[in-house]
């Protein structure tokens, strides 16, 4: 499974590609706000982070398909990894669709439900990304939904991917590997969770102190 970060804040970015396990970026309004910096200038920015790895998804704002492809087909002029997010409406629909013969690669976000997402996949979508945390706000099951996508998808050749999103708990990634997601996209607070662990702290403050008990002339280093 791949991991993305949802973020574009700079400086998260680059501290998760310097671990090594960095496969793309996802960002909204929401984000670039938080970001504070020209909503073009950091979306190139981090595209040229991200480079070679994967994909950067820049969400599109109007609500009709005309300005959904202008706005996709502008976002993605500003380097070759940037994807379109477009909303589930169907108006998004028919925006992906348009966006295929454009040959631009579109992120269908706000998926509520394994029915739209299937919609989705049938119009071309590049990625669909179900809101596992908010679907669960509202009482229901939001891994099942990203179970039911994946086995849509496998039962029927969608070359669509599958990206788990709003995921807010360490368990919401595992849970996403299991239920076969070929994405999950973290907030750093979410993924900086997933990397400690009280053991491996008390692990490694014992090797050490074993460590500091070696005399230096028996030390390599």
């Amino acid at each position: 499974m791949k991991i993305f970060l949802d973020t574009a804040v700079l400086e998260e970015i680059q501290e998760v590609a310097a671990w090594g396990i960095l496969d793309g970026v996802t960002t909204n309004p929401t984000l670039a706000a938080k970001a504070g910096r020209d909503f073009e200038t950091n979306l190139r920015a981090i595209s040229e982070i991200v480079g070679q790895r994967g994909t950067v998804s820049a969400e599109t704002v109007s609500l009709d398909a005309d300005g959904m492809v202008r706005e996709a087909k502008l976002v993605t002029s500003w380097a070759d990894n940037i994807v379109a997010k477009v909303p589930f409406t169907a108006e998004g629909l028919k925006a992906v669709r348009r966006c295929v013969d454009e040959g631009i690669r579109t992120n269908v976000t706000l998926v509520f439900s394994a029915a739209q997402g299937l919609l989705a996949m049938k119009a071309g979508a590049f990625y669909v990304s179900p809101f596992v945390g908010r679907i669960d706000d509202g009482g229901q099951d939001g891994m099942e939904v990203v179970r039911q996508l994946c086995e849509i998808k496998r039962l029927y050749g969608f070359e669509t991917e599958v990206l788990s999103a709003s995921l807010r708990t360490t368990l919401h990634i595992i849970d996403s590997a299991l239920a076969g997601a070929d994405i999950a996209t973290l907030p750093y607070t979410v993924l900086t969770k997933a990397m400690g662990h009280s053991l491996s702290r008390e692990g490694l403050a014992s090797f050490l102190k074993d460590w500091a008990g070696i005399p230096e002339n028996m030390r390599p280093f």
